[in-house]
């Protein structure tokens, strides 16, 4: 890969349960937009290989896969999706979710992605979250997910490894978006923020043609 590529990104940032995977399927569906969600990277591995019964042994258990795994799984995604051509950098914004999880990730890929605005979905409510998380679960036939042990250690670690991410980075680029609204109040919000930051990438990119 292209070690010089700095990918216009916005990142979708929040504990579990808050929709990061839901707005940015929606997000997707949007010419000029492109989501990547960590999650779906990681459940398209085969189980079976090396690499898949890693990443499972770490997530079964509500633990981070490894930020060097992590990271290399990202990029080999990414490069694939602009050989496809299902991701265009020179024209789409990037959308993350999942990814950084720590700051050692977020360190690494500042190599990567040039982030342009952080979008932190936020509720205060961690028992509703859980509720939502399970209920996901059970509705998706991911029963090990659906494990109220596995869900609480989930939130044990985001809030111990993943919500420090934001110290990262400068406040100035980080909006709050209250997660427990309806999902057409939180998408709503978040293009107030998004749509702005697309059409100046679009003409950045006209303007290099």
């Amino acid at each position: 890969m292209n070690q010089e590529i700095h990918y216009q990104t916005v990142l979708l940032f929040g504990a579990p349960g808050t929709g990061k995977g839901t707005q940015g399927k929606i997000l997707a569906s949007i010419p000029g937009f492109f989501h990547l969600s960590c999650g779906d990277v990681f459940r398209t591995i085969d189980v079976k290989s090396d690499v898949g019964k890693k990443v499972y042994e770490y997530s079964s258990q509500g633990n981070l896969v490894p930020d060097k795994t992590t990271v290399e799984l990202w990029e080999q995604h990414v490069h694939a999706n602009t050989i496809l051509g299902s991701y265009k950098p020179s024209s789409d914004l990037l959308i993350l979710d999942g990814i950084p999880r720590s700051i050692t990730q977020a360190e690494i890929m500042d190599q990567h992605i040039n982030v342009l605005q952080i979008i932190h979905l936020f509720c205060n409510d961690e028992e509703e979250m859980i509720k939502r998380l399970r209920k996901r679960a059970l509705k998706e036939n991911r029963i090990d997910d659906a494990r109220e042990d596995v869900i609480r250690r989930r939130w044990e670690v985001y809030r111990e490894e993943t919500q420090p991410v934001l110290k990262h980075y400068q406040d100035s680029i980080i909006s709050r978006v209250e997660a427990i609204d309806s999902p057409a109040a939180v998408l709503q919000g978040i293009l107030e923020i998004v749509v702005p930051i697309q059409k100046n990438c679009l003409a950045d990119s006209l303007n290099d043609l």
